[in-house]
């Protein structure tokens, strides 16, 4: 009597069948639904208006906002605008976001002075940063700067909470066998603090171009002649919602494109990271 071997090479292949994702739980099939999602949500939207279900004039209309659109960009003021807000945000979120880096690293160096302005820290961070945005323009004009030095004010004091306390939970068992080799400070906040505060900083980056979007459209809701601010703020006192949503959605897409710019960007300073991740979501 003889016994069948288990072919394995079977066994193989039905556990790759077995392990196969969904057709939908592919990047290509989670592109498709939101596709879809997004194309049936304006379709119904039209089809509300055109049934006299949805107001026109209160809620504006799909075709209405892809004609305004469409038209906006030939002329180069959809574009134009455009482009202004998205320089403020690009350069308040750089500046903010270096700057309070900087300086929450640079707290750990001593926790005299880190312990002395952790409170100023808190209460600048408890006021509403829009709260700023007068007195920045009183100061800083009605002009470029304004823009950028309010997405400044909303992105260096997130940057600088986080690097602070991505600084304080270093790995205190690295710093402490580097100084039993002999170590200095520099060294070791160099070759210890700092590369395990890159993942808490990086994260930090998706946060703050949203901040800086944010600063740069209320710089222009209170006083601009350009940016999508300006256009928004505009066609709402005109009660012109199409020309509301063509801003509106403009800022969606731009915020999609920078968030997966900085997905890009954390790929590309912390592979290791990503190599992780991907390994955990196959188990």
């Amino acid at each position: 009597m003889t016994l069948a071997m288990p072919d394995t090479t079977t066994q193989t292949k039905r556990k790759s069948r077995k392990r196969r994702p969904p057709v939908f739980d592919t990047p290509l099939g989670r592109a498709t639904l939101q596709a879809l999602a997004v194309i049936v949500f304006f379709a119904l939207w039209e089809f509300g208006v055109r049934m006299g279900w949805i107001s026109n004039f209160l809620v504006g209309s799909p075709a209405g906002i892809f004609a305004l659109a469409y038209k906006m960009t030939l002329t180069g003021e959809l574009l134009s605008d455009t482009w202004y807000t998205l320089f403020e945000a690009i350069l308040g979120f750089v500046i903010g976001t270096i700057l309070g880096s900087v300086i929450g690293l640079a707290l750990w160096y001593s926790t005299f002075v880190a312990k002395l302005v952790e409170p100023f820290i808190i209460a600048i961070n408890s006021v509403p940063k829009i709260a700023f945005a007068p007195i920045i323009i009183l100061w800083f004009g009605t002009g470029l700067f304004s823009k950028v030095a309010l997405a400044v004010s909303l992105t260096a004091i997130v940057a600088l909470i986080a690097a602070y306390q991505a600084a304080k939970d270093a790995d205190t068992d690295l710093q402490s066998l580097m100084v039993s080799m002999g170590a200095t400070k520099h060294q070791i906040f160099y070759r210890a603090v700092v590369p395990s505060t890159l993942p808490s900083i990086i994260a930090t980056f998706r946060i703050n171009i949203g901040f800086g979007l944010v600063g740069a459209v209320v710089g222009e809701f209170i006083s601009s002649q350009r940016g999508l601010g300006h256009m928004i703020y505009a066609a709402s006192s005109l009660y012109d919602l199409n020309t509301v949503w063509v801003g509106l959605f403009t800022l969606m897409i731009m915020g999609f494109i920078l968030y997966y710019v900085i997905d890009i960007i954390e790929r590309a300073m912390l592979p290791w990271k990503m190599a992780s991740t991907s390994r955990q979501l196959q188990v």
